[in-house]
């Protein structure tokens, strides 16, 4: 005799603000260390991604740290997984980032398939609707860093929503 169990997991929109407070910390701590932003402009940031996230519109956030000439000197790429099977996660730490000359910090979205289903309209009703405070646009920054080393970083979650963090460098 054969004995099947099923375990699922529900994530509330609370889940996934407890997950991103460890994503904000690290932006945070990024933006400070490198001294490229304001903490009022990081606010604005941080409004946006979790406006996406709460509706399930991401698929990836990107931190990075490029040279005058556009090569990425840095950075940090969160994966959010929907399906996850963690119910808590990591402390946000492991930022090393320093305040090179030359340098600006930029974020990079990916956007899940839920988000490109929306048509244009729909996309700038909710920009619109959640007050969007950025005016995001297309970024030609390579988000798979060939040439930098990666390493695992903290695991951040709740109820089994997860977002990982990958550090380059």
């Amino acid at each position: 005799m054969t004995q099947t169990t099923t375990a699922t997991q529900t994530y509330t929109v609370l889940d996934i603000r407890k997950t991103f407070e460890s994503f904000e910390a690290d932006l945070r701590i990024i933006a400070r260390r490198t001294n490229k932003w304001s903490m009022p402009y990081v606010d604005d940031i941080f409004h946006d991604i979790l406006a996406l996230a709460e509706e399930k519109h991401l698929s990836t956030v990107d931190i990075v740290l490029s040279a005058a000439d556009g090569a990425v000197v840095k950075a940090t790429k969160f994966r959010v997984n929907a399906d996850g099977s963690a119910m808590s996660g990591d402390r946000a730490g492991g930022n090393d980032w320093q305040d090179l000359a030359g340098t600006s910090l930029s974020v990079v979205l990916s956007y899940s398939s839920s988000w490109r289903n929306l048509s244009d309209a729909a996309k700038v009703e909710f920009r619109r609707g959640k007050g969007f405070k950025i005016g995001w646009g297309p970024s030609g920054i390579d988000t798979t860093y060939a040439h930098l080393k990666k390493a695992s970083g903290q695991l951040y979650a709740s109820t089994g929503y997860e977002l990982q963090k990958e550090n380059y460098s």
